[in-house]
This record gives structure tokens, sequence and C-alpha cells, in this order.
């Protein structure tokens, strides 16, 4: 055992030594270049090997099951699962069908092309995405998207034709857009839409889409193009001194108060799920059945008139690549790439999460991206996940994505069939159903639970509710991104330094304003930069924070009254375990504070930096400078032999 012991003490007496001689000999990190070209064998060629390793005998088909997963999971489909989405995919068709035709009505455009984007688009995703239950198609959100910002290019009324062109090219760009941040892994920049701005965004939409609706409702024949909630409301103050006919908002009132009740009911009872389902076709038929049998249309009552029948139409000689507004056209065309996208992961990995699998976010982009593509070829606007239609998809017990085929095969039947009889189907009706909808879009209690959270994220939510409801679409959501943006600023340039002590009976070191049990050591500053960046933005700010911190300390240690020389401030560790990176700027405030305190006979020791942080004060020879044995691995470390250097002796510079 003393044998032991001794090897032991022999170990534990010159840790320290090993342990900043690892630190100071470690290796350089790998270059901008190296790191490059490591992500690019690790995410490609790796992938290539082990596709080469798993190899085949049919090369072609393994790479075809990675882009089109309908071919993994379709071997493995059996007649059971297929009733289930038939169920599913029909009861999806009886509520994206009236909605299809209404959302098209929030486009500008005719009934015929929200029934149109509810065929091309789920059949192309049907075999490229990789959520189960999402139900593609037109969502009210992109759809008032596209007549605000479209509308301030071309006036649908004047020249619905050239309106309709510019849609299709719209769609195509969103397409681009979406597969291109999919091929190249660019899911982040969907991430600049925070949380709060979507729930923001969506109320402000919900209210707008709704005072646009009144429109319908009631029957009205002057509004304005204009989308700020003032301007809505004026046209309908202003319109209502015109003579418009109550038949309209009887229609449209009755059937919302039916669709409403009906909803109800399927929250109440899960199983009855399909009441709420089947009601806003329900209310289609019988409203179109009261005008046609009542000849209501000469009473003034509004009606869809002429939908064209057949399948969709070629649209690639429609596309506008030499439009003088392209520019302009392809920024629509990001926006609406982003909201769609935001709108249908945050749906699809709900519904996964859910169901216990989980959703390939470059897939699914990818997959959006190619069936907005294909739409804008085949007369479709911008499609994506609606969250309602995946909730009715959802409760009707689908397996797959073949009830999305059901779904599209149904709508494309009807188009074949029934555009004769939706002839009459009322336009109040549409703007009910469209209401009827919206509520689903304003989160109540997520916008509370924001509010206790973190008030700041509360702030990007009002701005950018407000900027849709009062300005436009497009400021709200530069509101929101611009808050959130100087949100990440400040707290970059302004971080905060923490004073840390020590737990008791432990080596962990924490902020002493969290921990106000946690004890400090005299005569030593322990200091912790909470920023991962010492750069050019906050260099300048952190360097004063810090020598605030000194000259804080040694003006309460001479305020005692019977201090020793030996207690004055001596060591200054700071604690980098957070900063990941430093640049020029960061180096010269190291280097300025290095001299302050050297000046005043007080020491600059660095603890835990990072592997770069490091690299770079070697290159600037930093370490030279404060010394090599003041750098150490943990705070801890720096502390024990500072404590026991003090023990020996009082002089420690």
């Amino acid at each position: 055992m003393s044998i032991e012991m001794q090897s032991h003490q022999a170990e534990a007496g010159p840790a320290e030594e090993p342990l900043s001689q690892w630190l100071i000999n470690m290796p350089e990190p790998p270059t901008m270049w190296q790191e490059l070209v490591g992500y690019i064998r690790t995410n490609v060629l790796s992938k290539k090997q082990n596709k080469t390793k798993k190899k085949s005998s049919k090369p072609v088909y393994s790479c075809l099951k990675s882009v089109f997963p309908i071919l993994i999971w379709g071997r493995q489909y059996k007649l059971n699962m297929f009733k289930k989405d038939l169920m599913a995919g029909l009861t999806l068709a009886s509520l994206c069908i009236p909605q299809s035709i209404g959302y098209a009505n929030l486009a500008g455009l005719d009934p015929e092309y929200g029934l149109y984007t509810s065929v091309v688009p789920p059949l192309i995703y049907s075999m490229m995405g990789s959520s189960r239950e999402l139900a593609i198609g037109p969502v009210a959100v992109v759809s008032l998207l596209l007549s605000s910002m479209v509308r301030d290019l071309q006036d649908p009324v004047t020249d619905p034709i050239a309106y309709r062109k510019i849609v299709f090219t719209v769609t195509f760009f969103a397409g681009a857009f979406q597969a291109i941040f999919g091929l190249f892994r660019l899911g982040f920049l969907v991430d600049f839409l925070s949380h709060a701005a979507l729930v923001g965004f969506m109320a402000g939409a919900a209210i707008v889409i709704g005072l646009q609706q009144l429109k319908g409702l009631f029957g009205l024949s002057h509004f304005t193009n204009k989308t700020d909630v003032v301007s809505v409301l004026s046209s309908v103050f202003h319109s209502l001194h015109h003579p418009w006919q109550p038949l309209n908002f009887v229609i449209g009132s009755s059937f919302l108060i039916f669709i409403l009740l009906a909803r109800l009911i399927g929250k109440r009872n899960k199983k009855l799920f399909w009441i709420p389902a089947m009601a806003p076709l329900i209310s289609v038929t019988l409203a179109t059945l009261i005008v046609y049998l009542t000849n209501a249309e000469t009473r003034g009552v509004k009606i869809v008139k002429h939908i064209k029948p057949g399948f969709n139409r070629p649209s690639v000689n429609q596309l506008q690549f030499s439009s003088p507004h392209l520019g302009q056209v392809a920024k629509i065309g990001i926006i609406c790439a982003i909201i769609a996208l935001t709108e249908a992961i945050a749906v699809g990995r709900s519904f996964a999460t859910i169901k216990g699998y989980r959703l390939d976010g470059n897939k699914e982009m990818t997959a959006m991206g190619l069936s907005n593509i294909a739409g804008s070829l085949t007369s479709c606007y911008v499609a994506t996940g609606s969250f309602s239609r995946t909730a009715v998809n959802f409760s009707a017990g689908c397996e797959t994505v073949v009830s999305n085929i059901v779904m599209a095969i149904t709508v494309m039947v009807s188009l074949e069939v029934l555009t004769r009889f939706l002839y009459f189907t009322p336009t109040a009706i549409l703007a009910s159903i469209i209401l009827s909808a919206l509520p689903g879009l304003i989160d109540i209690s997520g916008a509370l639970h924001i509010w206790k959270l973190d008030k700041l994220d509360f702030l990007v939510l009002i701005a950018a509710f407000f900027g849709v409801l009062f300005a436009s679409v497009e400021i709200g959501l530069l509101l929101a991104v611009g808050i959130s943006f100087m949100r990440i600023i400040l707290s970059s340039i302004r971080p905060t330094v923490e004073a840390l002590g020590r737990l008791s009976k432990t080596d962990i070191f924490g902020d002493i304003n969290q921990y106000p049990m946690a004890t400090k050591t005299q005569g030593l500053l322990t200091l912790r930069i909470s920023s991962p960046l010492l750069c050019f933005a906050n260099a300048n700010f952190i360097r004063d924070r810090i020598l605030n911190s000194v000259h804080k300390v040694e003006e309460e240690e001479d305020d005692e009254q019977e201090v020793k020389r030996a207690k004055v401030l001596q060591v200054v560790i700071l604690d980098m375990s957070c900063v990941m990176g430093i640049d020029t700027s960061g180096v010269v405030a190291l280097e300025e504070l290095h001299k302050e305190l050297a000046s005043n006979d007080t020491r600059l020791v660095i603890s835990s930096p990072r592997w770069r942080v490091l690299h770079k004060l070697k290159r600037a020879k930093l370490e030279e400078k404060v010394k090599k044995e003041n750098i150490f691995m943990t705070v801890g470390e720096a502390v024990d032999v500072y404590v026991r250097a003090g023990t020996t002796s009082h002089d420690m510079c």
C-alpha cells in the first residue's frame, strides 16, 4: 500500500505541468478548407462508399429508393392499410374540394386553379415526401401572401391572364428555392422565422383573411385591394352604404354556424371526426341546391358561375422569365417558399412525433420544392401542408401518403364531373368555409405561453401580428425577423461577464448571483465570458467589463479596515470555456487587458481556452506575454495552483 501511495503521489505532484503541456502542445486545428473537404467526405463521399459497399445488382434502383421513399414502404404495403388510406383520402377530399375553391378565390384566381393545386402537388409529394400524414394543397396564409403581393404587380380584375402568369412564375420560384434548400441542406434559413414570429404572423394573417371574407359574406361589389385592417374595415363601412343583398349574409352566416357546430361536435367526440370533415362539402351541396332550386341568383345572391371542366392544363408557356418584374417575382417566391416550408415542416413534425417516427427535413424541402415546380407547369399555385386537412387525415386513420393519392384522384374526378353543378355555388358559402378554418390559425394559448416564458419573444410576436394587421404581410415579416436579429446582435455585442465562486466541497465554479452560496477565494477574481465570440463587435465592451469588475473588487478590499497588502487582488482568472472563436480585435483586447492588469501588479490567467482560441493566441504570441504557466485547462486547476502558491509566498508576481 505504501508503494502504491508513493507512486500515486509521485504522479499527482507534477500533474499540473503535464496538463498545461497538453494544452500548450496540442496540434493545430483544421483550416476552413480542411473542414470543407472533411464535410464533403463525411456527407457525400462516405454515403456513396456505403452504397457501393452495400452494392447490389441494381445500383439504379438503390439510387431511386433514396429519392422516392414510396419504393421502400410500398413493398410492405398491405390491403388493410389501403382500406384505411382509402377512407382517409375520401374524407380528406370532402374537405379539400370546397376549401380549394375558397382558397383560389382568396388568391385572386378562378376556382378551378385551387382544385388543380389539390391534384398534381399531392401526387408528386406522395412519391417523394417522408411524412405519412401531411395533406398537401392550397392553404389560406399562402393564398393571402400571393393575393397581397402579386396584386402590387398586376391587378387580377383588369388583366386576370397576366396576373395568373405571374402567380405561376412565383410558384416556380418558390418550388426552386425549396428544392435548393433541401438539396444543399440550407434548412437553417427557415429557422430565421422563429416560433414567436410565426405565431404572431399566423394570427395577424387569420384576422386579415377573415376581414377580406366580408366581401363574399355580404356580397359586396366595391371592395379594397389592400390587406391592412384599416383599409378593409373602411371599405366594408363604405360599401354598406351602397345597395347590397342580405340573402348573401343569411346563407353565409347560417352555414358558418353549421360548420362551427359540426367542429364542436368533432372536438367533443373524437370518434365523430368525420362530421366536421364532411360539413364543408355538405354546406356547399345544400347551398348550391338552395340557390339552384330557388333561382336565388336572380335575387342578388352572388355565385361562382363557370368552372372549367377537365384535368390540369399545361402552363409551361405561361411562365414569365423575361418579365420586367422578375426580381420582385423571385422575392415573392422566396417569401412564399419560407412561409410554406415553415408551416409544412411544423405540421409534419408534430404528427410524426405522435406516430413515433422521424421526419427528414431536407427530404421534405426537396419533395415540397419539386411538387411546386411540377405544379407551376400544370396550372397550380403554391401548395404546402395544411394543418386542418392533416388533422382530418390523421383522425381518419391514414397509414401512408396513399391518402393523398386517393384525395388527388377524387378531386380529378370532381373536376370532370362536378364542375357544372358547382356553377350555382354561392360565394358566401366559400367565405364561410374559409372563416371556419381561421380559428385554428390563432394560437392564443401559445401566445400566452410565450408571454410567460420570454418577453422579448412576445415582442417579436406582437411586431409580426400588428405589422401584418396594420401595414402589410411583408412589413409584418420584416419587423419580426428584424427584431429577432436585433436581439441576437444585442446579446452578441453586450454579453455578460460573470463573477464565479466555488461550490462547497466540489470543483464546480458557478455564477455568484445564481449561486449565492458559492465562495470566493481571497486575492483571486474569477470571471467567465459568456459569449461564443470574442470579436470586433464586443471585444472592447468585454475588456471594459472585466476592468470594471477588477476595480470594484479592489475598492471593496480597500474599504475593509484591517486589510493587509497580501489580501489585495493579485490574480484575475478568465474562464474562456464559452468562447468558441476569437478575431484580431479580441486578441488585441486581451493584450490591452494583460498590460492594464500587469501595470497594477495583477496577473492575468486564462483557463479552459478552446482549441481554435488557443491557436489564435499562439499565432499572436499572446501566450508568451501572458506566460505559458498562466494558461490552465480548468478553472479549478488554476485556483488550486495559486491558492497553494499563496500559502508559501505573498509575492505572486
